[in-house]
Parts: structure tokens; C-alpha cells; sequence
């Protein structure tokens, strides 16, 4: 009988031992990860600031990491300097929200088009076809510039607004990005809707994107920086001064020289609003798409 009881318990599966920290672990690591956290946000606090110093806080040395006398001095100079410029500081605006607006939104829709078939159909060369996408994600804006030029030249799209946008919509990041994501998207789901009746575009927006939603939100997120943020392009593509981003008015307020410091500072914490805006309403997302990112069912 006693041996029956050893032989049962044997077979039992041994009870796993539950892992847990101390109270001192715990703190030491919110402390330590608060520490790095705050370390990696030093640049963004320090530009906000730089908006707010005036003048003579803003070639003090040492330098303050904080103002003593907070002023909005350096916003009221960035405006008057193009109280007598032929095109107004909101024509710079729009352009830059206009083109960054068409490209973001015509980014995801192509990019998630031609990646839904790479993920969920089977073609010849489809293999060789993505090799290639990925191959492409070595080459920068910088090696570009001229193939590029050449293209938009022969096409009659220089100096439009064209000539960003349509280059910003093809880019291969975000194909990549969402084919990766389709792919994970369970076979026998879309098998149902299309035994259902549903139709090819059906299932891409009413099944497949709503299934994916982390990566198209971080797609737009990478897309409003590059393209807010984008100097070298417009400087090449775009020639009229009412057609220019608001990247190119750094430009000009850096070249009247010491004078304009200050309004060069509250110009650069203004670009830094909107990339900023758009993470702080889909940060979860973004979250959820690094951390099943190259996970697969």
C-alpha cells in the first residue's frame, strides 16, 4: 500500500515553485528603469526649455538646463520675422501638413495592398519579389536623390507637391512592416469569410486590417516623422517658395545668424509637436507592435 501511495505520487506532476521578487528587488528596479527613462527623455526636455530662455540665457555659459526667467519672447520673434515675407509662415504650415498628410495616409493603404497578397496568396515569385522589397530597405534617400531626380524630371513632377508625395507612398519599410503583421493573421479566418461570400477587398479592410491594427499605427507614427521631418528631399524636388515645407524655414532663420537663436529654438520645439501628439495616442499600439514583432502562429 505504501508503495502504491509513492508510485501515485511519482506520477504526480510536481507542483512549480512560484517565482516572485522582494519589495527591495521590485523598487530597485522601477528606480533603475525611471533612471534610464528619464536619461533618454534629457533631449526633449532640454529643447522645450531652450524654447522658453530668452536671449541672454541662451549663450549664458554654463549653459542652464532650465530657464530662470520663462518667456514666449521667442515665439512672438518667429512670427514677426515673416510679418514682410512674400509667403506667410502658415503657407510653410499647410504645405508641410498637406504633404505629410497625403503621403502618411497613401503610404499605409499601398503598402498594406501589396503586402496582403506577399502574406495570403500564393504566386509565382512571390518569394524573389519580397528578397527584392527587403533588399531595397538598404538603399537610403541619400543614394536615391539622383534615379529619383531623373524619374520626377521625365515625368513632369518637379516642383509640385507630387514629387514628395508619390516616392513618400511607395516606400518599402511599410510594405515590409505589414506583411509581416498579415502573415500572422490566422489562414482559416479568411477562409471562412470567403466561403461566406466576402469579397478579396472585404477581407483585407474588414478582416485583415482591423487584425492588424498595431502595425498600421506604427507605421503612421514612422511616417509623419519622416516626412515632417524631411529637409533633403523638398531642397531637390521643389523650387517654388509657396510649394516649400516647413522644413525649409529653418534654413532661413538659421542664416540671419545670432539674432535669431531664439526664434530658431521655438521653431525646433514646434516640429517637434506633432510625431509627438501621434505617439502619445497610439503608444500601446506601437508597444504591442515591438513586442510581437517576428512572432508567428
Amino acid at each position: 500500500m505504501t508503495d502504491g501511495r509513492k508510485a501515485g505520487a511519482a506520477r504526480r506532476p510536481k507542483k512549480l515553485r512560484r517565482l516572485s521578487r522582494s519589495r527591495a528587488g521590485n523598487a530597485t528596479i522601477v528606480i533603475v528603469l525611471g533612471a534610464f527613462a528619464l536619461f533618454m527623455t534629457l533631449p526633449l526636455i532640454y529643447s522645450v526649455s531652450m524654447a522658453f530662455k530668452p536671449i541672454d540665457e541662451l549663450f549664458i555659459y554654463p549653459p542652464r538646463f532650465f530657464p530662470m526667467k520663462p518667456t514666449l519672447r521667442n515665439f512672438t520673434d518667429l512670427m514677426i520675422s515673416f510679418e514682410n515675407s512674400v509667403i506667410p509662415f502658415s503657407r510653410y504650415v499647410f504645405n508641410s501638413l498637406l504633404i505629410t498628410g497625403v503621403a502618411t495616409a497613401g503610404h499605409v493603404v499601398v503598402a498594406s495592398m501589396c503586402a496582403y497578397p506577399l502574406a495570403k496568396h500564393k504566386f509565382r515569385y512571390r518569394n524573389a519579389i519580397f528578397k527584392l522589397i527587403v533588399f531595397s530597405l538598404l538603399f537610403s534617400s541619400w543614394v536615391l536623390g539622383i534615379p529619383r531626380f531623373v524619374v520626377m524630371s521625365k515625368t513632369g513632377m518637379l516642383n509640385n507637391y507630387g514629387s514628395l508625395i508619390l516616392p513618400a507612398m511607395a516606400a518599402s519599410l511599410g510594405l515590409y512592416l505589414m506583411k509581416q503583421f498579415m502573415e500572422q493573421v490566422p489562414d482559416s479566418i479568411l477562409e471562412s469569410a470567403r466561403i461566406d461570400g466576402a469579397s478579396e477587398a472585404r477581407v483585407l479592410w474588414g478582416i485583415v486590417m482591423p487584425a492588424v491594427k498595431p502595425a498600421w499605427l506604427t507605421l503612421i507614427l514612422l511616417s509623419v516623422r519622416e516626412n515632417w521631418n524631411d529637409e533633403y528631399n523638398p531642397s531637390l524636388f521643389i523650387f517654388n517658395e509657396a510649394a516649400k515645407p516647413i522644413t525649409m524655414v529653418k534654413r532661413y532663420i538659421f542664416s540671419a545668424g545670432f539674432t535669431r537663436v531664439g526664434a530658431y529654438s521655438a521653431f525646433a520645439m514646434l516640429m517637434l509637436l506633432p510625431p509627438i501628439l501621434i505617439f502619445i495616442f497610439s503608444q500601446s499600439n506601437v508597444i504591442e507592435t515591438m513586442k510581437t514583432s517576428g512572432m508567428k502562429e
